[in-house]
């Protein structure tokens, strides 16, 4: 885009360039601190660094004034509401501005924002679409990728023509067949407005009542592009939950007592037919005829241009920002919070935040309450102005240096009353929580950690993102802290989560486990206290716990511990195959918890120098089995070169090199070469021509010597519909699999539970027609596993999106058991 305006517009002219202008870029009113970032970052990275963030319901309700710039405020008093509704192609917002008396005349108040909703007008495309293909092929899911891609752009053509014009005839709707049956395989079916009416108003826009709610959860049904979708489709119920979430906020910043909005905006596409603003109009008007009389309606502020409202109204606040035009009071929707610990629990070195003195008794009534709910400290209050600069004198900090540290953070958009530094008990029903700020705050020349007396410090940017520093008391050192932008909003990681689960051992015994470890790999006197043989007996020991229920926290504490040692694992080859193993299994997957990132760049040093002891086959096993348990925490280019780094091994394999006179293939024991195999199915990141070379050289190798359990679950994880954590991009096409998947059935006699369990891995339904294998070779699949005694277990994973993996399923794909704690959530 940069290049595109710098060429046709700026045409070498001084101070045209795009980089040289100052640009708004719209976002949705929900995107939180992080996507916030996100979005401010792309913008530097190409080149735009003169950006301002508005908020696309905002910008369309600054169209609406430009547009009434001299003459709004002759029919607006003061307490009045406008109820902004943006429904776009994948999103819904909502926004309140507020009419407010101003020491000059009335002003705006942008008063509350919605959640994050994923849920617009590709939602609709796609029941549509879901609809005719049941009609026309008896069910859902018969038409390849790119044909249901068709549909779909068609569905949106036809539904975007019949809204709005109710009059117009029925419409074709034409999706063309593919190769030999271009003309046999087109479908073709008439649908009309009394359809689509039927199925977006009743079903997107029904009539509700305000007290109807709108449950929680992710949609498992339309995932047809993996997104998440929200599980109501109902636009109106989401408008009703956030209405009642905000009306004690309304009624104390306005002081109505008869609470109803006075003027809707309606924007986005989904909302440009006029039966839908109709019918949204009336559900508005039923929920509150009662208390603002028989006659009342809300009054529709017109927006007749809504394809442009957000680009206008964004060009009409920069002149805002410049000091033209009416400017809407746009504050923080938000109240943010950093957790700090309460009561006498004991400190933890990588914690959220420590206070030297605990938040009881005598400090505060507040602080007193603390313990009722999540214990905080207010960082912004809600209604903050763009500029806003804060630091938190009290409660005085301290954080831990060195040593990687998390800081928890909260927001919400209904609280009122909170200022700077204010320690209050969150209920978690009125926050949200933000991704984990985790860094490694470096200080002095030594490593060692230490405690340093801090205070934190908060900025609110005039471009719309938030800052935060930590600013040591007794030096000039300052840190600024950014967001673990890999994290959820909802506090999950991309690639799963660690819970509270499992058991929690006290501090004291925790590390005397710790003890032990530096006993087994750090000389005292020129001695090891503890053989590594019996490393593991002696913490089952000591924790009268079986390896298997240590805790995902309890096992983080333990990898540290060994990095910390690392140095040991060259007193013995013994030493070094005890290191990884044990390592391998407290740092397994790789990720999961808010500081694996750090922990991985530390482990990813030592792959190039390599084992200590190399000639010595059990520490050759062990260091692969360490890198397929922390393989999901490498990045692409790490896994690419560790298979860049095993090809010769694999030169000479195939059938096609050997005959072209490729080189002999490395040797390797029989059990390497198998954790080998494993390790390299679970790097999710490499390219999809790595993983189709080396599923081909597997099923080429096991057609002569016989499948190996471990050799069907290395195919299964290179050509897995639903990956563990790799993106959706780096899975192979679902043509090649099935050819897999044929071979894989014509090799074996009969079914068994190993390659049961493979075949549905490789041919699991996702919910994603461009990853999934046809109706037909499913079906194929299934029935060959009829004599199994899971077999309908087998169905359903292989015909259903979306059903959940039990703890054994998970285990499987994984390789081994997950730590107690962590889950996986499959993309």
């Amino acid at each position: 885009l940069r290049e595109a305006w710098n060429a046709e517009i700026a045409q070498d002219r001084e101070g045209y360039r795009l980089e040289e202008q100052l640009v708004l870029l719209t976002v949705p009113a929900s995107f939180d601190e992080v996507a916030r970032e996100l979005t401010v970052t792309a913008a530097h990275r190409a080149g735009l660094t003169r950006v301002i963030l508005v908020e696309e319901p905002l910008a369309a309700f600054y169209a609406w004034l430009s547009r009434h710039e001299e003459s709004w405020q002759e029919g607006m008093s003061p307490g009045q509401l406008i109820l902004v509704c943006d429904v776009g192609g994948g999103t819904t917002d909502f926004t309140i501005v507020a009419v407010r008396q101003g020491e000059t005349g009335l002003r705006f108040d942008r008063l509350a924002v919605g959640d994050h909703l994923m849920l617009g007008g590709d939602n609709m495309d796609l029941a549509i679409a879901r609809q005719i293909e049941v009609r026309v092929l008896g069910q859902p899911g018969k038409l390849d990728a790119r044909r249901w891609q068709q549909l779909c752009h068609q569905c949106r053509s036809a539904k975007e023509t019949l809204l709005d014009d109710p009059r117009k005839p029925p419409m074709d709707v034409v999706v063309v067949g593919s190769g030999g049956k271009l003309i046999a395989g087109t479908l073709r079916v008439s649908l009309t407005s009394e359809e689509v009416d039927a199925l977006i108003l009743d079903g997107f826009f029904p009539t509700v009542g305000l007290d109807d709610a709108a449950p929680a959860g992710r949609r498992s049904g339309l995932s047809e592009w993996g997104l998440p979708y929200v599980s109501e489709p109902a636009v109106t119920r989401h408008l009703a939950a956030f209405w009642r979430r905000h009306q004690d906020l309304l009624r104390k910043e306005t002081g109505r007592t008869v609470l109803y909005p006075d003027y809707l905006l309606f924007n986005g596409g989904a909302l440009a037919p006029a039966s839908v603003r109709q019918r949204l109009t009336a559900v508005v008007q039923g929920w509150f005829q009662d208390q603002a009389g028989p006659d009342w309606r809300p009054e529709e502020l017109p927006n007749p241009r809504p394809e442009l409202a957000v680009a206008l109204g964004a060009a009409y606040y920069g002149l805002v920002r410049l000091g033209e035009g009416v400017r809407v009071g746009a504050g923080s929707p938000r109240a943010y919070f950093v957790q700090v610990a309460a009561g006498d629990q004991p400190d933890d070195p990588v914690q959220t935040v420590s206070t030297p003195s605990p938040i009881t008794g005598e400090d505060s009534d507040e602080a007193a309450d603390a313990t009722a709910g999540i214990p905080a400290v207010c960082l912004v209050p809600r209604g903050a102005e763009e500029g806003f600069a804060g630091e938190l004198q009290q409660p005085a900090f301290e954080v831990l240096a060195n040593q990687p540290v998390a800081f928890q953070l909260f927001s919400s958009t209904t609280r009122l009353g909170d200022e700077v530094g204010d320690i209050v008990a969150l209920s978690p029903d009125e926050v949200t929580t933000l991704p984990p700020i985790r860094t490694v705050l470096r200080f002095g020349k030594k490593d060692s950690s230490r405690a340093i007396p801090a205070r934190l410090a908060v900025h609110l940017s005039e471009i719309g993102v938030l800052e935060l520093w930590c600013q040591a008391q007794q030096t000039p050192h300052r840190w600024q802290l950014q967001f673990d932008v890999r994290s959820r909003q909802e506090g999950e990681s991309p690639h799963g989560s660690v819970l509270p689960s499992g058991e929690t051992l006290d501090a004291v015994l925790v590390e005397a486990a710790q003890a032990i470890i530096r006993a087994t790999f750090v000389l005292e006197d020129g001695v090891v206290g503890i053989p590594p043989e019996q490393l593991i007996k002696e913490l089952v020991a000591l924790t009268e716990l079986p390896r298997e229920r240590w805790s995902a926290a309890l096992l983080r504490k333990f990898t540290d511990t060994l990095l910390e040692c690392e140095a040991g694992r060259a007193l013995s080859p013994q030493h070094e195959a005890r290191w990884f193993n044990l390592l391998g299994y407290s740092l397994r997957p790789g990720y999961g918890d808010p500081l694996d990132e750090w922990r991985m760049k530390q482990v990813w040093k030592l792959f190039a120098p390599g084992l200590r002891f190399p000639r010595q086959a059990q520490g050759r096993s062990e260091w692969w089995v360490f890198w397929r348990r922390v393989g999901g925490g490498l990045n692409a280019g790490q896994q690419q070169f560790i298979h860049q780094q095993l090809a010769p091994l694999f030169a000479g394999m195939s059938d096609k090199k050997r005959k072209a006179g490729g080189r002999a293939a490395k040797q390797a024991a029989p059990q390497e070469m198998l954790e080998i195999w494993m390790a390299l199915a679970n790097l999710e990141r490499l390219p999809v021509q790595a993983k189709d070379e080396l599923g081909g050289l597997l099923l080429q190798k096991s057609a002569k010597g016989g499948w190996k359990p471990q050799e069907l679950w290395a195919l299964s994880r290179l050509g897995a519909r639903i990956p563990l954590y790799g993106p959706v991009d780096r899975v192979l096409p679902p043509k090649d699999v099935a050819v897999w998947v044929k071979t894989l059935m014509t090799l074996m006699a009969r079914p068994t539970p190993d390659v049961a369990q493979a075949l549905v891995n490789l041919a699991r339904t996702s919910g994603d027609r461009a990853r999934d294998l046809r109706r037909d070779e499913l079906e194929r699949i299934a029935t060959w596993l009829q004599p199994l005694p899971h077999a309908n277990r087998y169905m359903e994973l292989l015909t259903h999106a979306g059903v959940e993996l039990d703890q054994g399923e998970q285990d499987w794909i994984f390789g081994e058991s997950l730590p107690l704690g962590l889950r996986i959530a499959s993309t």
